[in-house]
């Protein structure tokens, strides 16, 4: 089954990206737990790190016209930073790859299952 881990971070956190990827902790991590990852042949694809909030763009839709809000939607304490999906038997085993990520201490991540359009 594949599952989709979702990486939320502090802001604190997050503002770690800026440190340098050669000398961090916090890129270290990320490294060792994407290298464990793939190791163990359950990713997917390589996923992918967002951007910081206040670069997204929300686009709803009211009364047929189109709005356009430049950030965030909402402020919230965390952001998510990233995503990767996953192909495990079980969601204890998502839960097990969920629990090892670095954020996972300090921000969260949220595992879903992805829906199965009957495409495999």
């Amino acid at each position: 089954m594949e599952y989709m881990l979702m990486f939320y971070e502090s802001k604190v956190e997050f503002a770690r990206r800026d440190e340098n990827p050669v000398t961090s902790t916090y890129w270290g991590a990320w490294g060792a737990y994407m290298q464990a990852i793939n190791e163990a042949g359950v990713a997917t694809g390589n996923g992918n790190a967002l951007q910081p909030p206040d670069t997204g763009t929300s686009v709803r839709l009211k009364d047929g016209k189109r709005h356009v809000q430049d950030g965030p939607f909402a402020d919230a304490k965390e952001q998510l930073g990233g995503y990767l999906i996953i192909e495990v038997p079980s969601l204890d085993q998502a839960l097990e790859w969920a629990s090892r990520a670095p954020c996972a201490a300090h921000g969260g991540v949220e595992v879903r299952p992805v829906l199965d359009m009957g495409g495999k």
